[in-house]
């Protein structure tokens, strides 16, 4: 199967402490371009997002943003200094003995000191968020993928058809060329004749001049060359996988051997044909552009 490099995926997992949201979109590029946007907590596993998504995707401009919601209220826990206070408790007796003041800390006064009660976060555990984060992105990725297989299919029989409708064309002008030599070899008798007004007519000088004349408009090799082009791209497109930079590359010598028949013809019908070739191989490679 091929795909398309258009796609669009999303999951979002649910749990009594959390949301996670993925949404993937992803739009042509000539590399794998990831642009990743999630919470700054996530930013410890983007390494391992990456390669994550490398798994499914090969080519394309990859926009993935993924959301966060807690619903836990106990990620807060207080802790005790239990040395900082004994050692605010001995300052706070040295200055009784030293002013001669009454010492009437109450705990209430002492645990209001600095850094005797803080609060402190609760570490998250990373393994189970890994876990919870990770098959989200990966249920997104596979329905990302599946909406490139969708499109890439779309794009396989439109491609196939294209490849059917140039095959006709360069069938045309396989079947022309002949004829057209039959033609010019007639006009020439005819044009000879007139000139010479009944005297014998050179035999060897016509099929001299005809044999120049085929050479310079013979398309016998690009029409083959052609046509191998045309088989090889149908056999990556059955074949399928990451197939967009080969039939790229098939598509541009396609379109040089199209522009080899234009050059030499010297037909209306051929040239027509010719052109038609050109433009039905720009859309091509107008499609090719979209698969990975």
């Amino acid at each position: 199967m091929i795909k398309s490099m258009t796609g669009f995926g999303r999951c979002e997992t649910v749990t009594d402490e959390y949301k996670i949201s993925v949404e993937m979109k992803a739009v042509n590029h000539r590399y794998l371009d990831l642009s990743i946007k999630m919470p700054k907590k996530f930013n410890f596993f983007e390494a391992g997002i990456r390669n994550l998504l490398k798994n499914y995707i090969q080519r394309g401009k990859v926009d993935v943003y993924i959301s966060y919601e807690d619903y836990t209220e106990n990620k807060l826990c207080l802790k005790y200094n239990s040395a900082l206070a004994a050692e605010y408790m001995d300052y706070f007796a040295k200055m009784e003995e030293q002013f001669g003041i009454q010492n009437d800390i109450k705990v209430s006064a002492l645990s209001r000191c600095p850094e005797v009660l803080t609060m402190e976060e609760v570490a998250e555990d990373e393994q189970q968020m890994w876990k919870l984060l990770s098959d989200t992105i990966e249920e997104a990725a596979k329905r990302f993928v599946d909406s490139r297989v969708i499109e890439g299919e779309n794009l396989k029989t439109d491609l196939l058809g294209k490849l059917a409708f140039m095959t006709g064309l360069v069938e045309f002008i396989e079947e022309r060329s002949p004829k057209i030599l039959s033609e010019y070899r007639a006009k020439l008798e005819n044009k000879v004749a007139e000139l010479l007004a009944g005297t014998t007519i050179d035999e060897n000088r016509i099929a001299t001049e005809v044999t120049i004349f085929a050479d310079k408009i013979c398309v016998d090799e690009e029409t083959v060359r052609l046509r191998n082009h045309m088989e090889n791209t149908r056999a990556e497109l059955e074949a399928g996988g990451s197939i967009g930079r080969k039939l790229d590359f098939i598509a541009q010598e396609m379109n040089r051997e199209a522009n080899t028949i234009l050059s030499k013809a010297n037909d209306l019908e051929v040239s027509d044909r010719a052109i038609a070739l050109k433009t039905e191989i720009e859309k091509v490679r107008e499609q090719i552009q979209n698969i990975e």
